[in-house]
Order: structure tokens, then sequence, then C-alpha cells
């Protein structure tokens, strides 16, 4: 039995999929009541059992009524997966106040709610496994997304934190983290967005399936401490422990454009930040985003992790590095 959140778009649609495809059953948590009965749909005909709830994940008594209902209707929660978020693209300093906050209280404290749910039925049965879908930008921040950047950052020291108590309680409830390189998924086209332009992820750009893939696997393998899904994830890493202060000066140069595509803003695009964008009809929004045809379907750093751990992650993701220095290189 297996509880997703941010269940009803982008890689929680595609991780609900996946797990559907094994038979399992699979609770969607999300605020969006059309996406979440297009993901139901999704899940059912993948082979699995669907029950769609509609919650949002800043709210932990909700959160917490949530996984009751879900283990009353589907029996006892096996794996529970943290992805729900919102965010905004945009300088910090054009960020108001309440916006950060609304970002930080669904984006890192909703990722706390689920996991003490999980946590409160887990433990007495000692056996279940959290996992927590992480960023690249849990270790790296970049320019126009300090909110969410802050956030992943939040969650990478929870994670860790919560991950060495485990251990030291020698408890059977396992946590792992999956951290994400760009992907395309619909948060382009729903996110509040203070920029001129359309924001786009940074490149090499991965589609859901691959994330989604990589979530179901650190379910089953849920001992290592966490995995990484492409090169530019494991890149990103290496340059940020090498040359730090070097990336700072890359990424203030090329942030701002890699993150933008040429077409301008569409002042009437929905906005999810405080309501859901997919809760009316027709409003369904999918796994995909607008970047299929540069997106890549396969990540062999995500094999490297599965199998080889950190070493061979770091060997397959040099590629990445090596883009990096020579960029730098370029422009210094």
């Amino acid at each position: 039995m297996v509880v997703v959140t941010g269940a009803s778009g982008g890689i929680g649609r595609a991780a609900a999929r996946e797990f559907g495809a094994r038979g399992d059953r699979v609770a969607l948590l999300a605020r969006g009541e059309e996406g979440l009965e297009a993901a139901a749909r999704d899940v059912e005909e993948a082979g699995g059992q669907a029950l769609p709830i509609s919650v949002d994940t800043a709210d932990h008594a909700a959160v917490d009524r949530a996984a009751t209902r879900a283990e009353a209707e589907l029996g006892p929660i096996d794996v529970w997966v943290n992805d729900a978020f919102t965010s905004v693209f945009g300088p910090f300093t054009e960020i108001r106040p309440e916006e950060f906050r609304r970002v930080t209280e669904v984006t890192y404290l909703g990722y706390v709610h689920g996991t003490r749910a999980a946590l409160d039925r887990m433990l007495p049965r000692d056996r279940g496994t959290i996992v927590q879908v992480g960023s690249a930008l849990a270790y790296r921040g970049i320019p126009l997304q300090s909110a969410y950047c802050g956030a992943k950052h939040a969650i990478q020291g929870f994670h860790e934190a919560l991950r060495c108590e485990l251990l030291h309680d020698r408890s059977g409830v396992r946590v792992t983290m999956v951290q994400m390189p760009g992907v395309n998924t619909p948060q382009f086209d729903w996110v509040l967005n203070r920029l001129s332009r359309k924001p786009r992820p940074v490149a090499p750009v991965y589609q859901p399936e691959i994330a989604a893939k990589a979530i179901a696997y650190a379910a089953d393998h849920p001992r290592r401490r966490e995995y990484w899904v492409g090169g530019s994830t494991v890149g990103t890493l290496l340059a940020n422990k090498i040359a730090p202060g070097l990336l700072d000066r890359y990424l203030a140069r090329t942030g701002y454009s890699s993150q933008q595509t040429k077409r301008k803003r569409d002042p009437g695009e929905p906005v999810n930040l405080w309501e859901p964008a997919d809760d009316r009809a027709g409003q369904d929004f999918g796994a995909h985003g607008r970047f299929d045809r540069s997106a890549k379907a396969t990540s062999p750093q995500l094999w490297a992790s599965q199998h080889h751990g950190l070493l061979g992650a770091v060997a397959t993701g040099a590629a990445g590095l090596a883009g990096t220095a020579i960029a730098l290189a370029r422009r210094h």
C-alpha cells in the first residue's frame, strides 16, 4: 500500500502510475479534484487500486486524517512518498513574504507533515519506507528559485537528521531520498511566475517516468541514503563541492536565461500557489509538461546510483561536471 502526495500532476502523477503498474494499492493525495480523478484512472488502468483524497499538505491535521482514511480503505501503509510542492519563479525581492511562507509550508512542512503521519503508523509496526523526493537544488541554490531552493535544502537536513535517529533506534522503518534533475512536468505552466518570460527547467531535462522509476526503486531499496537521477544532479553536486564561488559567478551569468524560454509570460496562466490549478473540469495537467521534444527518456546516472552507489554516480556524472568546467573556462 503506497501513499503519494502531489499525485495529481508531474512526478507524483507518474510515480502513482508506476506503483499502479505493479498492482499496488495507491492513495493519491493532492488538492485538485480534476487532477486527482484523472490520476486515479491512470492507476487503475495500469493495474492498481486507487483512492483519491483531496488534501492540502500544509495542513498537518488534514494530512493525518487522510492517512487514517487511506489505511481504513486500503490497509496498512507500506510506502509513503512525499512529492507535493509549490513555488514562485522570480527574484527574491519580488516574492511577497506571505508567498515565501506558503511555499515553505507546502514544499518543506508538507514533507514534515507527511513524514509524521507515516511514522505515527509505521513505527508501532516497526516496518515501512518513506521516500522524500528531493532535487539537485537541495545541495545547490540557483537564482530565481530562492523559496524552492530553501525548502529543498531544509528537506535535505530534515532527512539526514531523521535517518540518523532511525538508525540509532535500530528501527525497521527506512527513509531515503531521490534527488531530481530538471524534469518535464507541468509545474512550469502553473507555478506563480514573476518573470517576463515563461519558465523552463534547466537542461538537461528528463521525462517524469524516469523520476517515477527511481522513486519506485528507492521504495524497494531504502537502505541507501539517497539516489541521483540525471547527470546534471551529480555534476551540480561535484561542481558545488569543488568550486562553489566559481559556480556562484557562473549561475549569476547564466541562471536567468537558462530558466526562461523566448515566449512571453501569459498574464492569464493558472497559478497553483493558493488554489489548485487542476480543480475544474478540463483542467487536468497530467504528468508531462511542454518539453517532450527535448526531454531524455533514459538516465545512466540513475542506473549507476542504483547499482554502484555514490562512486558509480560520480563517475557517470563526470560529463556533467566537465560541461560545467568548460562553460566556466569560456566565461572567465
